[in-house]
């Protein structure tokens, strides 16, 4: 049977990125996203809401573009796939898991409204591809990207993009 994975997420970052390298020169960054969903709730006759926080991991070229472009509060969408993380415990010796979402594409989003949450640049949004890691064992702060595919930017508004937002 086959099998599909595939997660759309659209939040604002609940902190700024920070880039790494990995031994082969290859960026990742780990990034976190707030998602919210709210609600009529009729039996309380208020509106509910709830917050999901969502670990996401960003490799190669996306991953440079969000450390560049991105900071806490910033809205994002992110598309990507589900991966389970599964290591050893060094301090107890269980066995831990960890589901997060491995990054595949990210665009940027206009902040909207005033206050907090714009990046460098507001108001540019442009999407970043890049290429995902393998499955591994280990947590995602090690893992070790499998290949490396053509990046594509295209502005988020389908116009083209004034040359000062061009994130490269």
């Amino acid at each position: 049977m086959a099998s599909f994975n595939k997660v759309i997420l659209m939040g604002n970052l609940t902190r700024d990125p920070q880039v790494r390298y990995t031994g082969s020169g290859t960026a990742v960054t780990d990034i976190g996203l707030a998602v919210n969903r709210t609600w009529f709730d009729k039996q309380a006759n208020e509106r509910r809401e709830e917050v999901t926080f969502v670990d996401v991991t960003l490799w190669g070229r996306t991953a440079e573009v969000a450390g560049e472009y991105l900071a806490k509060g910033r809205p994002v969408l992110i598309e990507g796939r589900l991966q389970l993380d599964q290591w050893d415990d060094k301090e107890t010796g269980q066995k831990r898991s960890k589901l997060h979402v491995v990054g595949e594409n990210m665009t940027m989003l206009p902040s909207g409204g005033s206050g907090g949450g714009g990046g460098p640049r507001p108001g540019g949004g442009a999407p970043a591809s890049s290429s995902a890691p393998a499955s591994s064992s280990a947590p995602a702060s090690s893992s070790a990207p499998a290949s490396s595919e053509g990046q594509s930017f295209e502005p988020a508004s389908g116009g083209a993009a004034p040359d000062d937002e061009v994130p490269f």
